[in-house]
Order: C-alpha cells, then sequence, then structure tokens
C-alpha cells in the first residue's frame, strides 16, 4: 500500500458543457421542420425591423430639425419666425414617427402574409 495512491478526480461543469452542446448544434444540419421553423421566425422579424429602422430614422432627423429650429429662435436675432416654423415641420415629424411606424408594419403584414400562414400550417401538423 506504500506507493499506490489513487484518486479519482471528476469535473462537471454546466456552463461548459451548455458551450460545447451550441457549438456543436452549428455544425449539424438542421432537419426540414427546424429549417421552416428557423424560416418563419426570420420572417416573422423582418416584418417590425423595416418599421422600426424607417420610424427611427425618421424621428431622429425631426429631432435634429426641432433642434435647430430652436436654436433659430433662441440665439441667432432676428430668426424667430423661420425658427418657430422650423421647430413646428421638427415636432409634426417626431410625432410622425409612430404612426409610420404602424403603417409600414401593416404593410409588411399583408405583404408577408401568405408565406407565414403556410409555414405555420406545415409546422403544425
Amino acid at each position: 500500500m506504500e506507493g499506490k495512491n489513487e484518486v479519482f478526480n471528476y469535473t462537471y461543469s454546466a456552463s461548459q458543457q451548455a458551450e460545447i452542446k451550441s457549438i456543436r448544434e452549428k455544425y449539424i444540419p438542421p432537419t426540414e421542420e427546424e429549417d421552416k421553423m428557423e424560416r418563419l421566425r426570420r420572417l416573422d422579424r423582418s416584418v417590425t425591423k423595416t418599421g422600426t429602422a424607417v420610424s427611427i430614422i425618421v424621428g431622429i432627423i425631426s429631432a435634429l430639425v426641432f433642434g435647430v429650429g430652436m436654436c433659430c429662435t433662441m440665439v441667432w436675432d432676428g430668426l424667430m419666425l423661420p425658427g418657430i416654423i422650423i421647430g413646428v415641420v421638427g415636432i409634426i415629424g417626431i410625432v410622425s414617427a409612430y404612426p409610420l411606424y404602424i403603417h409600414i408594419t401593416k404593410k409588411q403584414r399583408k405583404k408577408v402574409a401568405p408565406e407565414i400562414i403556410k409555414l405555420s400550417d406545415e409546422l403544425m401538423k
């Protein structure tokens, strides 16, 4: 018994196992059903992306226009009336950003609806 010092070491890391599994799943080809599900998710996300991008751009530009209008009225002498007009245009743009998002999203939903319904019917069978 003198030289025998047998030790059993076992380490288990749940986070490491999860990372290994997620890396492995990237290299396994998807089944037809998983492929359809991913396409359904992608189509659903694409509906709101366009509307979100456009409304954010309109909102930012309108906020900048509103800021220019405020500068005209408060900083530069003699530009009170043009500053008010520019500010009102900026406010109109800011207020219209959300209705623009709603309009674009509805339009995109009508455009993508047949394909989403077809894919969801195939997946629910």
